[in-house]
């Protein structure tokens, strides 16, 4: 493995390690702060929003000051919105930190088009699935830390954890990670309108069906997400423990595919065949959180994780894939930065509507997600024939 990517897969799980001890934390905190289950989705997308209003900028800014720069900076906002964290005991400041960690969260743009940068074209799939198992052993490290962090020490000290854990991932960066833009663009403009751009990406025929299929994947996943903490506490009584030790189950998962299979599964199946079987499983995956019942809560949990795990690992990593061969290299940075926007969108609609469903029955946004999925297959077919014709 080129050691440039063992430095970032590291760097990156550090980032999500820290950006997962947040998952179990901020519903069932935001409900303790008297939020109702529509405002707990709403701290989620607000989360989103800055996101999707400055990844375009991250990715943008990396094409031309280079990719090092970016991570650096977005990790030092990272911590700063971390330490506010610790210190929010109410409801405005725990949504004002969220916000700046969403403005923070740029670095996985740059790290995406850093693997652009030292990787070629038939080699990207795998590639970017090393940022899917960075995410996936991201989730299984930290959402139990945090739950466990939560439970013993309190929730200011989930946030002083995430801060001391960005600020060594800066150490990191700083002194291991070399700067991987050959040739920085400098006559680029900055993209500072996230709305004129997504709406001006969607006329690009080259990436509009990724975008969208990007976008109705993540919209459903985010809808389970965000509410599925309140879900198993309400619904099948498990403790903060018990829940972030699901969290990790789910990573776990995740990351055995996106790690360890997805190179496989390319080769013997192509990528046009793991989008299909992507959406697919991610549909029944979702649906099926609905449906189980208490006595038989871990069996078919473990069945509905494994599906999420591998439409995720199908349907991700391909993606990216798709769209750094549409791309190019001089772009790069800006397409990437913009498949993260119609992300950070997605986690917008996602959780306001995952937590308008629950508060209504709690078992809406599962079957709400499942049948978004049949959404994202649509795109998928319409891709792959304009890609055939």
């Amino acid at each position: 493995m080129d050691r440039r990517l063992l430095i970032l897969f590291v760097t990156i799980f550090i980032d999500l390690m820290g950006f997962g001890i947040f998952i179990p934390v901020v519903p069932i905190y935001a409900r303790e702060l008297n939020a109702s289950d529509a405002l707990v989705g709403d701290t989620g997308a607000l989360f989103s929003l800055m996101m999707f209003v400055f990844t375009p900028v991250w990715g943008s800014l990396s094409d031309r000051f280079g990719r090092r720069p970016i991570i650096l900076w977005a990790l030092g906002i990272s911590a700063a919105s971390y330490l506010m964290f610790a210190n929010a005991n109410t409801l405005f400041l725990l949504i004002a930190s969220r916000m700046l960690t969403g403005v923070g969260s740029g670095n996985i743009t740059a790290a995406q088009a850093y693997i652009t940068d030292i990787t070629p074209p038939e080699g990207r799939a795998k590639a970017m699935g090393l940022i899917g198992a960075a995410f996936g052993l991201g989730f299984i490290f930290g959402p139990p830390m945090g739950s466990f962090i939560y439970m013993h020490f309190g929730v200011e000290w989930v946030g002083y954890a995430a801060a001391i854990i960005c600020v060594l991932n800066m150490v990191a960066v700083w002194f291991f990670l070399p700067e991987s833009l050959q040739e920085k663009v400098r006559d680029r403009a900055i993209r500072v309108k996230p709305i004129t751009g997504a709406i001006k990406a969607l006329k690009e025929e080259r990436f509009r069906d990724l975008y969208l299929i990007s976008f109705i994947f993540i919209t459903a996943f985010s809808m389970m997400q965000m509410t599925i903490a309140l879900f198993w506490t309400d619904d099948y009584g498990l403790n903060k423990e018990e829940i972030g030790w699901m969290f990790a189950a789910v990573g776990l998962a995740s990351a055995i595919v996106q790690g360890g299979m997805i190179g496989w599964l390319q080769k013997t199946f192509g990528e046009r065949k793991l989008m299909i079987y992507g959406c697919l499983s991610m549909a029944v995956g979702l649906g099926m959180i609905a449906f189980i019942p208490q006595s038989l809560f871990l069996p078919l949990n473990i069945v509905s994780i494994a599906l999420l795990a591998l439409g995720n690992g199908c349907l991700n990593p391909t993606i990216l894939s798709q769209l750094s061969k549409n791309a190019e290299q001089r772009e790069q940075g800006e397409v990437l930065g913009l498949n993260q926007s119609f992300g950070s969108l997605a986690r917008i609609v996602g959780p306001a509507i995952g937590g308008r469903l629950y508060g209504w029955h709690h078992a809406l946004p599962y079957i709400g997600s499942g049948v978004i999925m049949l959404g994202a297959l649509y795109y998928v077919v319409a891709y792959q024939r304009a890609k055939n014709s």
